[in-house]
């Protein structure tokens, strides 16, 4: 990877408690380059309004920014129309409208929904409240001893019951990539619907969705250098048109009366009030960043630094990785433990070195469950990091194991 990328991110040219700082949180959120800042900065200083409505100037020129995003985003994941490409919050967001517009309308008693043990919390919880709604069945996929999962698992799990089939494309724990594609092969096989959580997959890997052949797929802006508050659902239109919007207001309607009411078409019907234009059009400039370096140098940055990691990580005693032991099936995330040290601990003394790591479950209760342990701490790399970042954090993990050596 080019090392004048890290250049492009104004944040990382910092000191934290006096070093330079490195940043390994980026599977939590991802900095943001110049460009975003800028093209942010452009939209408000010349172009702010509301879109859709007015016809002035300005409101022509928002409108244009934000639907051009849209189509940006169509091509960036391969989509057949941008009337498949709604706008939302976040993959949180996307995926609660998912389990209550389509779930609701098609789960009923008994059916199943099923799932995995290494799903974030916004993957589990709206099938949980659908599932208790409905009165369907809950099921986990089976995990294999590395936290990957097989293709029988995936079979002996999905029945003609089952009703929705929803999956993280690369665990936010583990880093494991999970074969999406041919997941959603055995869900058509026995009628269900094959949702991906791709929050950490588009920040990553290049994006196919008519060849995943995923019915949902949904993801975040704020991870893929992008602003926060921006998201995308990825539907098959067929799919969303049958869908009911499930928030109502200015924006998504075509016709209110006293009493009754109708929706626009496509994507508008689930785009209800004010939309969420800055976000688009940073999204937009996010999208033009990451295509400029190429996803699959990104991909291969990320493999390398995983391996490396892992490869030196790996010789500090007492030190426990998580997630597959081939780097070629995770992404760019190492989560690990020192033993006898809590990850807090952990996380807070490589933060006095400048170095920023996550501890805690990481929304996945289930799987540090799993896992049997109550947290980890977890390094997630992306473009801007390099072997320097890896052999800081290796220095900070010496240190903070000699630290808590001697208090203990």
């Amino acid at each position: 990877m080019n090392p004048e990328i890290k250049s492009y991110f104004p944040i990382l040219n910092q000191e934290i408690n006096g070093h330079p700082l490195v940043y390994l949180d980026s599977a939590a959120t991802s900095q943001k380059p110049t460009p975003v800042i800028e093209a942010l900065k452009e939209y408000y200083e010349f172009d702010n309004s509301n879109v859709h409505r007015g016809v002035h100037t300005l409101g022509n020129r928002a409108t244009e920014k934000y639907e051009g995003a849209r189509e940006k985003v169509q091509q960036f994941i391969k989509a057949n129309s941008t009337q498949e490409i709604v706008f939302l919050r976040g993959t949180t967001t996307a995926i609660n409208l998912v389990a209550q517009s389509y779930g609701r309308a098609n789960v009923e008693e008994g059916d199943e929904i099923v799932i995995t043990y290494m799903e974030h919390h916004s993957n589990i919880i709206p099938w949980q409240q659908l599932a208790k709604e409905r009165g369907a069945v809950l099921k986990y996929i089976e995990l294999e001893e590395d936290g990957t999962i097989s293709l029988e698992n995936v079979r002996a799990a999905i029945t003609d019951r089952t009703k929705i089939v929803s999956m993280v494309y690369v665990s936010n724990v583990l880093g494991t990539m999970n074969p999406v594609k041919e997941v959603a092969k055995i869900a058509h096989e026995h009628g269900a619907v094959m949702m991906v959580d791709g929050a950490q997959a588009a920040p990553h890997l290049k994006i196919d969705v008519q060849d995943l052949d995923c019915d949902f797929f949904a993801f975040s802006g704020h991870k893929m250098v992008g602003p926060t508050g921006i998201g995308v659902l990825y539907g098959k239109k067929h799919l969303l048109e049958a869908m009911e919007p499930v928030e109502f207001g200015g924006e998504m309607i075509d016709f209110v009366g006293l009493y009754d009411s109708t929706w626009k078409e496509l994507p508008w019907k689930f785009e209800g009030g004010t939309p969420i234009i800055a976000g688009a059009v940073g999204l937009a400039a996010a999208i033009d960043f990451l295509q400029d370096i190429g996803l699959d140098e990104i991909e291969k940055h990320e493999h390398h630094m995983a391996a490396t990691a892992m490869d030196k990580m790996s010789k500090i005693e007492g030190l426990d990785i998580y997630g597959p032991t081939d780097p070629a099936k995770r992404a760019g995330i190492v989560t690990f433990n020192l033993k006898e040290v809590h990850p807090h601990d952990v996380a807070t003394v490589l933060d006095m070195s400048g170095i920023a790591v996550r501890a805690g479950h990481h929304c996945a209760q289930p799987l540090m469950k799993w896992l049997d342990v109550t947290a980890t701490a977890r390094a997630s790399f992306y473009l801007y990091n390099d072997e320097s970042d890896i052999d800081r954090l290796v220095e900070g993990l010496r240190s903070a194991k000699e630290y808590f050596s001697d208090v203990f």
